[in-house]
């Protein structure tokens, strides 16, 4: 999978040539002539899927309490729209929570439109806000990256309530012309033909070798504007860089001065605490989880003096703000009821958030893609990316499993490793020149660790 050389040629550019003062001039002048901006996650994510997007944007001058991230409760759609099922929301339930987020970013800014970025569900989502749950006449813009708009599938015959075929009701009904609204300016990122839910095979479906009636260029909608980034995955067509440069010039009208995530002084973190439920991640806080963060060699993944944070969460499911070192690494130990201990081990935090959410997963150490692992187990994820063959992705200093060994579409974002030794030890995993290291526990091997990149 090879990105456009024009792309990395913008990048380089971008940030050999522009220093941090016009970084900040610039987005002094973007924050004050625009909304500010709700970003809505997509199927299963959180609100911490655009941590550091909003980095960037930070970086760029755009004031952080302009900027607000939407978390669905129930963040994964019902199988049939029209039928209630646990931990799942429906394509209303989806939009009125989005209503609240706009709401909230309303009330607490003054101003009188928002601007929206949206990924993946998120984009049809906001869609169906704007059209259909009064988002109409309070939303001056939408950015649409890596959506589904025309379905992953089209099938006139099938599972016409499913949330996501083409040819079903709510789809159907949704781009009933026109798909873009007069009034409101729309710019749709999509992959050139590296995600996986654009496909015209149903291999990622579980359906080799049948069409999806769907092609690379489902993302598109008639009227709006359409970047096209060469390379990019799913989730990268939110997140990556080039993404940023074309979401940022969107909503402000320039690019980017900046690619670079500008440290703060004196960083603090919040988050909250989820889990699962009913085979899907929930949104929902997990009351009386107890918390402990320790600071972490970054070498050795080892611990470093006593604990910098201890908090068992209560029904907000809220931990911090507590302040953090921007270069120093840390572990975030979660005990809950139902769940096994998780240790979760993160790229560094150079500046502020309250989004570092922490998910709890109750399977068993190592069942990952439904497979048990023998022994301890070291987990990897990358929340906001595939692993793809470009991608220089180790864990435990062995090429990441799952990788396209050809260009091909990138569909594995998470792996893990079986640890079978008597002694703690070092595990590192490795992604494009980040490393970060966790430690293992033979002495309480039922606990889940994981290893999570930021990029």
């Amino acid at each position: 999978m090879k990105r456009a050389g024009a792309i990395r040629t913008m990048l380089a550019v971008l940030a050999a040539s522009l220093a941090a003062s016009a970084a900040r001039a610039a987005g002094e002048n973007a924050a004050g002539s625009t909304p500010p901006i709700v970003f809505v996650h997509g199927e299963g994510d959180s609100a911490a899927f655009w941590m550091p997007v909003l980095w960037r944007f930070e970086s760029n001058g755009y004031p952080a309490d302009r900027l607000f991230a939407a978390d669905i409760d129930h963040p994964s759609a019902r199988t049939d729209d029209t039928v209630a099922e646990e931990n799942r929301s429906s394509s209303e339930e989806a939009a009125r929570s989005l209503a609240r987020t706009v709401e909230r970013a309303l009330t607490t800014s003054g101003a009188e439109k928002v601007a929206i970025v949206a990924h993946s569900r998120g984009c049809q989502t906001a869609r169906n806000y704007v059209k259909n749950f009064g988002g109409a006449d309070k939303v001056a813009g939408m950015v649409l990256a890596g959506c589904v708009h025309h379905g992953v599938y089209a099938n006139s015959e099938e599972r016409l309530n499913s949330e996501y075929n083409g040819a079903g009701r709510f789809l159907t009904a949704l781009n009933q012309p026109p798909e873009v609204p007069d009034n409101i300016p729309v710019t749709v990122i999509r992959s050139d033909r590296f995600d996986l839910y654009a496909q015209p095979d149903a291999r990622f479906l579980g359906l080799p070798g049948e069409a999806t009636g769907v092609s690379y260029d489902a993302p598109e909608l008639k009227g709006a504007d359409t970047v096209v980034l060469d390379g990019i995955d799913h989730r990268e067509t939110a997140t990556s860089p080039e993404a940023f440069i074309a979401i940022h010039k969107a909503l402000t009208g320039q690019v980017p001065a900046t690619l670079d995530i500008e440290p703060e002084d004196s960083p603090t973190v919040a988050g909250e605490i989820s889990g699962y439920a009913n085979g899907a991640p929930t949104n929902l806080p997990l009351d009386g989880a107890r918390l402990t963060v320790f600071a972490v060699d970054s070498e050795t993944g080892e611990r470093q003096g006593e604990a910098v944070l201890e908090k068992t969460v209560g029904a907000d499911g809220r931990f911090g703000p507590f302040p953090v070192q921007p270069g120093q690494r840390y572990e975030f130990v979660v005990a809950a009821e139902g769940y096994p201990v998780t240790r979760i081990y993160r790229s560094g935090f150079p500046r502020s958030t309250d989004i570092a959410n922490l998910r709890l997963y109750p399977a068993v150490a190592g069942a990952i893609a439904g497979t048990t692992l023998p022994g301890e187990v070291v987990n990897v994820m990358r929340p906001r990316g595939y692993f793809g063959i470009d991608d220089n992705a180790t864990l435990g200093a062995i090429p990441i499993a799952g990788r396209p060994e050809t260009e091909e579409v990138p569909s594995v974002w998470k792996s893990s490793l079986a640890v079978d030794g008597e002694a703690p030890e070092t595990i590192t995993a490795g992604f494009n020149g980040e490393t970060i290291a966790a430690r293992t526990t033979p002495e309480n091997p039922d606990d889940v660790v994981w290893i999570e990149f930021s990029n």
